[in-house]
């Protein structure tokens, strides 16, 4: 019989991409509380979809007594940083208290293992109170995994390109409207990855469970700077680009390792790819040397530019 694994806020665009890469091996329930949304995960994925709010513990208790997961991916947050910044409630609400109630019912269900979904906006130094939440968020997984028999673990993402919210589609649209794009910071710098570069880290966190449970997964991504992608879309598609008020909460460049976590983090090999373990109260005995930024890493090719304009999957 097949294990289920349970993916809160699962009919989000990451959602369904774990869906769609998981559902030979498992059984996939996908949850969220938008109800638009949960029809159209359904039919994109054919997996089952059930309406839940993490905000509400009750909901997350009647979800697990129905479908008994053996696996939790908790995907739901509130991820828009300006939205965060001006709706500080509700981000803490989804992101902190949500994320406790799944942990807690994990906990009293003894689901064998839990992956948080966090993100490089996370790591110290932290610039805003979306980033503040998802570092509760990990170091709550964290703890839990000592306080519990569910193994808990967290996974610490850079920008996934053409995910909802993301500068890509909000581009494609301006582009599509106007053929002018709006940008507010063509001088930042940001990770990026494909969604299948994401849905393989996840993978990997459960493969490996016995060795990142308690910590933080992450890996090595490439950067870009947002005026050399601007650039390249405007050379491939024409139009033109300007520059529009900042939002509340932004930065010039991410960190997926900070400072502070270098002597926690040690680097591991998985399939050939670097990624880093982040054990926070745990200092490890080979930690690496330099704090990794989207302005420190290597730098994405023109061609993987392209690459990543182009190759946007069906939303």
């Amino acid at each position: 019989m097949k294990k289920t694994i349970l993916i809160t806020g699962g009919t989000g665009f990451l959602g369904r991409n774990l869906a769609l890469a998981l559902k030979n091996n498992y059984r996939v329930i996908l949850t969220g509380r938008n109800n638009k949304q949960n029809m159209y995960a359904k039919t994109v994925t054919g997996c089952e979809v059930v309406p839940m709010d993490v905000v509400n513990i009750e909901s997350i208790r009647d979800a697990f007594s129905q479908f008994h997961p053996n696996i939790v991916i908790h995907a739901a947050a509130t991820k828009f940083v300006d939205l965060a910044e001006k709706f500080p409630m509700e981000c803490t609400d989804v992101n902190v208290s949500g994320s406790q109630n799944v942990a807690r019912v994990s906990a009293e269900r003894k689901v064998e293992m839990v992956i948080g979904i966090s993100t490089d906006k996370a790591a110290p130094p932290i610039r805003n109170l979306y980033g503040m939440t998802k570092s509760i968020m990990e170091r709550i997984f964290c703890a839990m995994n000592e306080n519990s028999e569910t193994k808990f673990c967290a996974v610490r993402y850079g920008n996934v390109a053409w995910s909802t919210g993301s500068v890509l589609p909000i581009w494609a649209e301006m582009h599509q409207k106007t053929g002018v794009i709006g940008t507010t910071g063509p001088e930042m710098r940001r990770f990026f990855f494909t969604v299948n570069e994401a849905v393989d880290l996840v993978i990997n966190a459960i493969k490996h469970i016995d060795l990142v449970q308690g910590r933080v997964l992450s890996r090595h991504m490439k950067a870009a700077k947002i005026e050399d992608i601007l650039k390249v879309w405007i050379e491939e598609k024409g139009g033109k680009w300007e520059k529009i008020e900042g939002r509340p909460g932004e930065r010039n460049d991410e960190f997926l390792i900070g400072e502070l976590e270098l002597d926690y983090t040690r680097e591991l090999d998985f399939d050939g790819i670097k990624h880093y373990l982040i054990s926070f109260n745990e200092k490890v005995k080979q930690p690496v040397s330099l704090g990794l930024s989207s302005a420190n890493t290597e730098k994405l090719s023109r061609e993987e530019i392209v690459d990543l304009i182009f190759n946007s999957p069906d939303e």
